[in-house]
This record gives C-alpha cells, sequence and structure tokens, in this order.
C-alpha cells in the first residue's frame, strides 16, 4: 500500500497546474480510485500467499512430523494478480531441510510441494483447500518426472542420456542444453498433446507451451509453465 501512496504523490504533483479545478478534481479522483484498487489487489494476494502458506505449513507438520527443521517458502506467488488467481491450477513450495552447527543453519535436503487446485477454490472467503490435492516430492522424484515429460516431449528414448543432459545442463523453453547432448522437444501445435502414463496417480501431457498433469482421481488437467518448471529444476539442481 505504501508504494500505492507513492505512485499517488508523484501523479498528482505531474497533474498540470493550469487545468481547471473541476478537470483536476475528476482526474485526481480517477487516479486516486485506481492507485487503491492496485494497492488492494497487492494486498489480496499477499494475503492468500500467507494464508496458502500456513496451510501448505501445517499440512506438513501434520503429515510428515518427521520435519522438525525447515523453511518453506511460495515459489510462484510472485507477479500474480487477483483476477488470475482463480485461474491457477498449481501452487507450488520450495522446502529445504536445515540443521544447526556452532549457531548456524546448515543447510540440506530440498524438496517442493505441490498443491494441485481444482475449480472454485478461490472464493469471496480466500482459499478453500478442500479443493486442493497435495503432493511432496524430492529431487529424485522430480528427476524421474523430468525423465517421463523430456521422453514424451522429445522423444528420446536413452533415459541415462536424459538424466545426464539434466543434471549437467539447462531446462530452456525448446528443450535441455548441455554440453553432452542437448535434446530438442517436438515443434507442435499449441493445440496438439502427447500423452504418457506417469504413475497411477498422474499422466503427463506434452504441448507447446508447458508440461500437463493429469490427475486421475479429479479428473482434472492441470498446467506447469515452461518458466515454473525451470524455476523448479533450477531449485533442485543449481550448482
Amino acid at each position: 500500500m505504501k508504494k500505492a501512496l507513492i505512485v499517488l504523490t508523484v501523479i498528482l504533483y505531474l497533474v498540470p497546474q493550469n487545468t481547471k479545478a473541476q478537470d483536476d478534481a475528476a482526474a485526481i479522483a480517477a487516479v486516486a480510485g485506481g492507485v487503491l484498487a492496485i494497492g488492494v489487489g497487492v494486498a489480496a494476494v499477499e494475503q492468500m500467499k500467507e494464508q496458502a502458506e500456513l496451510r501448505a505449513t501445517e499440512w506438513l507438520l501434520i503429515n510428515h512430523p518427521e520435519f522438525t527443521k525447515f523453511s518453506l517458502k511460495t515459489l510462484d506467488f510472485d507477479g500474480k494478480k487477483v483476477k488470475d488467481m482463480s485461474a491457477t491450477s498449481l501452487i507450488t513450495w520450495k522446502i529445504q531441510e536445515f540443521d544447526i552447527d556452532d549457531d548456524e543453519p546448515v543447510l540440506g535436503k530440498k524438496w517442493v510441494l505441490f498443491g494441485f487446485t481444482s475449480f472454485g477454490w478461490i472464493n469471496e472467503y480466500g482459499i478453500d483447500f478442500s479443493k486442493v490435492r497435495w503432493f511432496l516430492i524430492d529431487s529424485e522424484e522430480w528427476m524421474k518426472m523430468m525423465i517421463a515429460y523430456t521422453k514424451v516431449a522429445s522423444g528420446q528414448a536413452n533415459e541415462n542420456l536424459i538424466r545426464e543432459s539434466l543434471l549437467t545442463g539447462k531446462v530452456v523453453n525448446r528443450g535441455v542444453k548441455s554440453k553432452n547432448a542437448d535434446i530438442d522437444f517436438y515443434k507442435i501445435d499449441g493445440d496438439m498433446y502427447l500423452v504418457t502414463d506417469y504413475s497411477p496417480e498422474m499422466r503427463f501431457i506434452y504441448n507447446e507451451r508447458s508440461l500437463g498433469i493429469y490427475l486421475n482421481e479429479t479428473m482434472n488437467l492441470i498446467q506447469i509453465g515452461r518458466g515454473d518448471l525451470i524455476k523448479i529444476h533450477e531449485f533442485f539442481f543449481e550448482q
């Protein structure tokens, strides 16, 4: 909200001084309303982010009591707008265990918590967590998922080559770039889909823009944008 008020002050300063008073009043009212709406929108998203982080922490404490020292941070709320939130089909949290050595935290194993949402998960009261399905994965499980995804997206069948490329290279928009071997994804239209079974819980779908995960239980198709996919991979395997 402070940022919104600063913007309002700057805009008011820039309003021409020689305009008519009534025009000034109308312009100021319009600007003020717009800036305040932006401020309210930012505050609403921040409130939902805090609410989601709290619920994710509670879920982890209830379902994984072995986690006694960890950090948890939302990966993908930054830059979201209120109108975008209801269309969001996946929230992800970065989790990292740590220990204390000489009063200093020593970082340990990394995890990512997926919160798959379904229609109506946001309402006038905030987030309806009964419409969220949770999956906790570590780097090994993520590597298995990325190998399956890369196989269906590229046609490359050599899993050892894929694994090595994923470990030593980077996931980019069009494939995996590595010093050892580049793996190019198929160039297909946005309305074309390649499907593979991954587990009893889910199937993977590749198209031009994203990794699609079809949840068999809820019969929902969730898309992970390529940018979020890259962020998750870098979190697990950044050097």
